[in-house]
């Protein structure tokens, strides 16, 4: 019985030792401020002071929305598109524009086409034999670590 308690004891004090030393995570070290906070007279307000409305726009003073996008008017006539050619199943179509073009020259030389970045030696360096000048390994080969 006087085993079994120390066992117990040794476990629970390892268990507690271990657990005291874990590292505390960054959200807990660090005070992120909100993203937002409300002043007295009712405004919200974000982290760099511009003032938000009812949706979490951004508006001047007049209370206008700014840098707010609107893609589709932005993008009209433009004839590349990165999504070009690939099939978009909540449209149910094929995207629309064109693929980019590469550069003049971009059509030949190192870096064009599959597996530029790799090198990979003709069939006549496979097949050389080695150098004359190359004398043939001799003697024993000297073990890398000491006999036991």
């Amino acid at each position: 019985m006087a085993s079994s308690v120390r066992v117990i004891a040794a476990v629970l004090s390892g268990v507690c030792l271990g657990a005291c030393g874990l590292p505390t995570p960054d959200y807990k070290v660090i005070q992120y401020p909100a993203p937002y906070r409300k002043e007295a007279s009712g405004v919200v307000v974000d982290n760099e002071d511009m003032t938000l409305d009812a949706q979490g726009y951004r508006v001047d003073k007049n209370g206008m929305r700014i840098e707010a996008v609107d893609v589709p008017a932005k993008t009209a006539g433009e004839k590349s598109n990165a999504m070009a050619g690939y099939y978009i199943s909540s449209r149910g179509e094929h995207a629309p524009g064109r693929v980019m073009t590469p550069s003049e020259g971009a059509a030949a030389g190192a870096g064009y086409g599959p597996g530029s970045a790799t090198v990979t030696p003709s069939q006549e360096q496979f097949m050389t034999p080695p150098a004359p000048g190359a004398p043939a390994a001799t003697g024993q080969p000297v073990p890398l670590a000491p006999p036991k």
